[in-house]
Parts: structure tokens; C-alpha cells; sequence
């Protein structure tokens, strides 16, 4: 083969690339994160949550394999500064007041139905019934259990 005859051919991954190219060129950003998310909701569909959860901890366990859990450390480190920088220092303040809030409130409602559970009285525990006997009704006041 000559180099006239391959002249002009390109891979599969730049001929993607430049079709990629291409789209985006003449449909905007949009229509990627308009089919990615139509996408996304589909295979939620199709499998599940766990499906996500699965191919998370699979990625997070190469990446770390890979990089090391120093690189978490980083980037976590990175994300914070930019939350900082963009959001200002009283942030993490006041997400963190309104988290200690809200743990509060549900420590209060917990409270609140274990009170109230406490001061219901205690239902007697159905017997169970044995197969083919016919049911003793409940005796009425004043009137003594019947026995079989």
C-alpha cells in the first residue's frame, strides 16, 4: 500500500472526534446535555439507582488504585477553595448552621414519636389461629373467657 492510497484516511477516533466536532459546531453544547440527560433518565429506567451506585464505587475504587487516596485529598482541597472563592467565607457557616438545624429538628421529631408511642397503650398480641379451629371471640365486660 502506497502512501497515495491512505492519503486523506483518519482513525475512528478522529473521525468521531471531528463528527463531534461538527455537531457541536452546528447544534451548540445544549444538545449534548439535552440527549446526555435523556440518556441518563433511560438507563435509570432500564436499571435502577444501584446501577449508578455500582459504576460509581467501581470508578472511585480504579481512581484510587490509580492515583491513590492523596488525590482525593486534593481535589476536595481544590473544590473547597473554588466553593470559598465563589461563594464567599461565611458559606460553609451558614450551610453548616442550617445542618445542625435540621439535625436538631429531626432529633425533636424522633423525641416527639417515641413520646407518643410511650404513651399509647399496648395492644395484647393476636394468638395465632390454628388451622381449621374456628376463632374464641373476645370475652365482653363482665362475662368470662370461653375456653375450647
Amino acid at each position: 500500500m502506497s502512501d497515495k492510497d491512505n492519503k486523506g484516511s483518519m482513525t475512528v477516533a478522529e473521525a468521531g472526534r471531528k463528527g463531534g466536532e461538527t455537531v457541536r459546531n452546528e447544534r451548540g453544547r445544549e444538545f449534548y446535555e439535552t440527549i446526555g440527560r435523556k440518556g441518563g433518565a433511560t438507563v435509570k429506567a432500564e436499571r435502577g439507582r444501584s446501577f449508578y451506585e455500582e459504576i460509581g464505587r467501581k470508578g472511585g475504587e480504579t481512581v484510587k488504585a490509580e492515583r491513590g487516596a492523596k488525590f482525593y485529598e486534593e481535589i476536595g482541597k481544590k473544590g473547597g477553595d473554588r466553593v470559598k472563592a465563589t461563594r464567599g467565607p461565611n458559606f460553609y457557616e451558614e450551610i453548616g448552621r442550617k445542618g445542625g438545624q435540621k439535625v436538631k429538628k429531626l432529633i425533636e421529631e424522633g423525641k416527639r414519636a417515641a413520646r407518643a408511642a410511650m404513651a399509647q397503650p399496648e395492644q395484647p398480641a393476636a394468638a395465632p389461629e390454628t388451622a381449621g379451629a374456628a376463632p374464641v371471640p373476645a370475652p365482653t365486660e363482665g362475662q368470662e373467657p370461653q375456653r375450647e
